[in-house]
């Protein structure tokens, strides 16, 4: 564990998670939408990544926060946490293709839908989030990982 390790992870997710909320807050209307991105290691123990879930406990908590103080506006505020997701970095982890294949194999087996998401279905939450469809969903944390945080 390094200071610039430390920094760089809470630098993204809890840095910029703040300062992009702030830049935008006077641009958004009545009634708008504010989707942060978690993540399952907010919520639960994974060995050596401590710093990054804490980072994301933070998301997690600016979420519940905002609300209040967003609510003489009415902008609702959730978080979207995607699973592990098929995409060229999840397919890319590593040079060596074998290891690849079986990290995906891996987070497969524990997922109890056996596969990783799609992005299209994730896209789809994050759509629902954004919509009049969840007017009255409002501090939520929206899981799209086949079941993975429920277990």
């Amino acid at each position: 564990m390094t200071e610039e390790y430390y920094t760089r992870i809470f630098d993204t997710n809890v840095k910029g998670t703040l300062f992009t909320v702030q830049k935008a807050l006077p641009l958004l209307k009545e009634r708008a939408s504010i989707i942060l991105t978690g993540s399952t290691s907010a919520t639960t123990g994974v060995p050596e990544f401590s710093v990054y879930s804490a980072s994301k406990a933070a998301v997690r908590n600016f979420a519940r926060a905002w609300i209040l103080e967003l609510a003489p506006r009415k902008i609702r505020v959730n978080v979207l946490v995607p699973g592990a997701t098929s995409t060229p970095g999840w397919h890319g982890l590593s040079p060596d293709d074998n290891f690849n294949r079986e990290m995906i194999r891996a987070v497969e087996a524990t997922t109890p839908l056996g596969r990783l998401a799609e992005p299209s279905e994730v896209a789809a939450a994050a759509l629902f989030l954004a919509s009049d469809d969840s007017s009255f969903v409002n501090g939520s944390e929206l899981f799209v990982d086949g079941g993975s945080a429920q277990i």
